[in-house]
């Protein structure tokens, strides 16, 4: 049986969490274009006939601007260590640019295999181009191997089985029923958060959050509250909208991805609270589940 450790690290916005969610085949981890959206670390476990994988997904590296960007760096940092393999996602529709190179001189002296995958290969029209681009990267490093890939399309194949050629013969780490590290209370939680970063657009920073204050199963039925956390009044403002109608949106989109997730009726019930005293900042991280000393 082949099982291992496999970390998935990258810029903001290249497709790591879209790719371990096509990975398991659900939807484990939140997506969005605003920077800073994966902040936690988030454990997927792929099980077959002949191999586990648990894949990490980590937050976006990136320069940061303020505190909170400092504590998701070094997560991601972090858990690129003891790994049995990297996989380095570049988003090739954009190229390889000063950010990637930031990351690569991070990660290129772990001694640790790298795979280099190149995501959004559908948006490259000209396939030449693409060979181009492969051809340069490949001088960069010694890569073990170079997958371009289309982590929303699916095409991954290639690389599970490549994977499995890289990972030690060992019993299973979890049982076959395990899917995750985290919780399901925080999952319902990255969902509600997923719909406020959707529909706010730029208008919201990345430094919301939120969390289930309660989740209660009766039978079939799941009562879910959920409160969103902010830092100023005007944001508040905007993400309840004109007579509650934005709050309504997010709690309609979220409990449709709640109830697919659960295979339950969700009744769900959204708050927000404004946290302006920023002297409770290390409460506030501690809410994320971002420790300074980790």
């Amino acid at each position: 049986m082949k099982c291992g450790f496999v970390s998935i690290v990258g810029r903001p916005n290249v497709g790591k969490s879209t790719l371990l969610n096509s990975i398991l085949d659900m939807k484990l981890a939140i997506t969005s274009n605003v920077s800073g959206t994966t902040r936690n670390i988030i454990q997927g476990i792929y099980n077959d006939n002949d191999s586990q994988i648990v894949f990490i997904d980590t937050p976006g590296i990136h320069k940061p601007t303020h505190k909170l960007g400092n504590l998701i760096n070094k997560k991601a940092y972090n858990n690129t260590e003891g790994v049995d393999v990297i996989l380095f996602l570049v988003d090739i529709s954009k190229g390889f640019g000063k950010g990637d190179q930031f990351i690569l001189d991070k990660i290129k002296d772990s001694n640790i295999p790298v795979f280099l995958l190149l995501n959004k290969v559908d948006l490259v029209k000209d396939k030449t181009i693409l060979l181009e681009k492969i051809n340069e990267l490949k001088d960069l490093y010694d890569f073990k191997e170079i997958i371009p890939i289309s982590a929303k399309k699916n095409n991954l194949n290639d690389l599970i089985k490549c994977l499995k050629n890289n990972l030690p013969e060992t019993d299973k780490i979890f049982e076959e029923d395990e899917l995750t590290n985290v919780t399901t209370r925080f999952i319902m939680a990255e969902f509600v958060r997923e719909k406020v970063l959707e529909l706010t657009k730029q208008e919201i920073p990345h430094t919301v959050t939120c969390y289930v204050e309660s989740y209660e199963e009766e039978n079939d039925i799941v009562n879910i509250n959920v409160l969103i956390v902010v830092d100023r009044d005007n944001i508040k403002k905007i993400i309840i909208g004109k007579n509650g109608s934005m709050l309504k949106e997010i709690g309609s989109r979220a409990r449709h991805d709640m109830e697919k997730f659960l295979g339950k009726k969700v009744y769900l019930e959204t708050y927000v609270k404004t946290l302006k005293n920023w002297r409770d900042e290390e409460k506030y991280f501690l809410e994320l589940g971002l420790k300074e000393d980790e």
